[in-house]
């Protein structure tokens, strides 16, 4: 949806909300206080509660995009999995914000459906952006023929958005992510070669 100045103001101002206090904090009485504007120019601009959230999601789509970490799957596909995992992972206050935001509109996505639509949409280009880069690195050999492209896109992503959630309530120290994410990433792109070299082989 087209947003007016005050409108895109409003929804930015309610994202804060949620941000800090989640998606119930955010009433019209709340969002004006936040605003430092009255009751009665929220109201103006958002006759509905529903057209205030279209809004705010409308705002979070506009603002929500992977990060330019150069030509994606380079140098290799392990090290620009690992990086995008823990450039995009709430690890600062800026991240947190994002991630809480989007959540918010992922708990409601199975009750409205143009969000679901969206979210969903948004989860499939993804998966088939990863999922090409899997076969590419097969085809330059760096990835195993017997690893599933699409299989490995749909568990890369449940991986960074578990890993998302769960780091908003638990946080952990930078380092220890990136460990994970290289963990990870290797067992997905190398099945059973993933640690081998970890153990020495049985006499």
């Amino acid at each position: 949806m087209d947003l007016s100045p005050r409108q895109a103001e409003f929804a930015d101002a309610a994202l804060r909300l949620v941000a800090r206090d989640g998606l119930s904090a955010v009433t019209f009485r709340s969002l004006a206080a936040e605003a430092g504007m009255s009751l009665g120019a929220v109201q103006k601009a958002f006759p509905s509660k529903e057209q205030l959230l279209r809004a705010m999601f409308g705002r979070l789509r506009e603002t929500a995009s992977l990060p330019a970490l150069g030509e994606p799957g380079r140098p290799t596909l392990r090290d620009w999995f690992v990086a995008l995992m823990v450039t995009v992972l709430p690890l600062d206050a800026p991240r947190r914000a994002a991630e809480l935001q989007g959540a918010a509109f992922v708990e409601r996505a199975p009750f409205d459906a143009e969000i679901g639509m969206a979210v969903a949409a948004s989860d499939q280009e993804l998966r088939a952006a990863f999922a090409s880069l899997v076969r590419r690195a097969q085809a330059e050999a760096e990835v195993p023929a017997s690893i599933d492209p699409d299989a490995t896109a749909w568990a890369v992503l449940a991986f960074m958005q578990g890993m998302a959630s769960q780091l908003t309530y638990d946080p952990v120290a930078e380092e220890a992510v990136r460990d994970q994410c290289r963990l990870i990433v290797d067992a997905l792109l190398h099945g059973s070669q993933a640690g081998e070299h970890d153990e020495p082989a049985s006499p």
